[in-house]
């Protein structure tokens, strides 16, 4: 599918012309330096020396609205009351700790056996080019993963989030697709590999058809405003409806192959793993690869939360990755009985729905549950999907709350 070229003029004859040709390499190599710089092993030969070691920030963006998470931030949902979620309440998935970048150095690579040319991109050519906006949210494959051992009886590796790890926002830049048309795609490509600046140098490999859909992003803004630092400034790519994972902060290159692309964050990470999931046997995954998320609902309330009797709005929100949400049900009950909430518009395809219901609460104990269904029918599981890592837990989720 190719891209809209709008009013844009330039050819990609005219970009391969002025475009340079292999990387920026000494800047790719003082990234590295600034990633080596605040490792352990230079922290520990420091202590060594009988020297205190200030540490680097982890994040930009004021840490305090959030539960600090090691490198992570995740978002109390019940600061987010509007549609959007604001940048500086917006999740962290961090890796390893926010990358700074000099955007007068920045350089984007396109390169491997399925391009054409290989190019190198500043930020001011991914600027003049055609731009797309969407409303879209990004969730973590491991979100809801602290509750694990309260859903299923059992504790999960990984990050213990609770429901935080998800957030809603408009997103612009150009499409990948427009910039893998600058570069040529050869008719053999099976994989587009997306790989960031971070010291971790965080990859995630998607089909060459995801590529090159007109909603995948590589957005240059965030809310109306440049990205911000913690999430990817200056470009990143925002892939919709599937895994934080694959949306790559800080993006440095782009490798278009003509074989299948696999690394630890499809072989072991973000991989469904245990005696539910076996391997298949011609793929060196451990299990089911995760790329594509699921329905879910959660409240806007702490957990557990606290009320004083009477009568509350309450509101949350839900999320589908074939949206919109069509419908929420909540229960006053624990899930005995249900009731129909009401979905708040905008209503769009990639986004997140925001929606709200009256609960009337009287003294004492209570579980209040959400359950959300899509437009084509899809509705959250009665039973949790069972794996060692915890990812795409989406039962109905009970949320505790006592009323004095």
């Amino acid at each position: 599918m190719k891209p809209k070229r709008g009013t844009f003029r330039l050819t990609r004859r005219d970009f391969v012309r002025a475009a340079s040709v292999g990387p920026a390499a000494a800047w790719f190599a003082a990234c590295e330096r600034a990633g080596d710089a605040g490792s352990s092993a230079g922290a520990g030969s420091s202590a060594a020396a009988g020297r205190e070691v200030p540490q680097a920030p982890r994040w930009v963006k004021d840490p305090s609205p959030f539960v600090q998470r090691v490198t992570n931030l995740e978002t109390r949902l019940e600061l987010i009351d509007g549609f959007l979620t604001p940048n500086e309440l917006f999740f962290v998935r961090n890796h390893s700790p926010t990358l700074r970048i000099d955007p007068a150095s920045y350089s984007l690579r396109i390169e491997g056996d399925g391009a054409e040319t290989e190019l190198s991109l500043d930020l001011s050519t991914l600027e003049a080019l055609p731009q797309r906006t969407i409303t879209a949210y990004l969730e973590c494959a491991g979100n809801w993963r602290g509750l694990y051992p309260e859903l299923t009886g059992t504790r999960a590796s990984g990050g213990q989030w609770s429901t935080g790890a998800v957030g809603c926002a408009e997103w612009s830049g150009p499409s990948l697709a427009t910039v893998l048309e600058l570069a040529g795609v050869r008719p053999e490509v099976v994989d587009v590999n997306l790989v960031g600046l971070d010291s971790s140098g965080f990859e995630r490999a998607m089909p060459l058809a995801k590529a090159l859909d007109p909603d995948t992003l590589i957005a240059l803004r965030m809310n109306g405003e440049p990205l911000p630092a913690d999430h990817g400034f200056p470009a990143r790519s925002v892939v919709p409806g599937w895994s934080g994972s694959n949306s790559i902060k800080w993006l440095g290159r782009i490798q278009v192959s003509t074989e299948r692309v696999w690394n630890r964050n499809n072989t072991s990470s973000y991989v469904l793993i245990g005696d539910e999931w076996p391997a298949e046997d011609y793929a060196p995954a451990q299990g089911k690869v995760i790329n594509e998320l699921v329905v879910k609902s959660a409240l806007a309330l702490p957990r557990p939360a606290r009320l004083a009797p009477g009568s509350h709005a309450i509101h949350g929100f839900a999320h589908a990755p074939d949206g919109p949400v069509a419908a929420v049900e909540w229960s006053p009950d624990g899930g005995a009985t249900w009731l129909e909430a009401t979905i708040v518009e905008p209503i769009l395809p990639l986004a997140w729905q925001r929606f709200e219901f009256e609960w009337e609460a009287r003294a004492g104990s209570h579980t209040l549950v959400t359950r959300a269904t899509d437009a084509a029918g899809n509705t959250q599981p009665a039973e949790p999907l069972m794996n060692d890592k915890g990812y795409l837990l989406n039962v109905p989720l009970p949320h505790p709350v006592q009323v004095e």
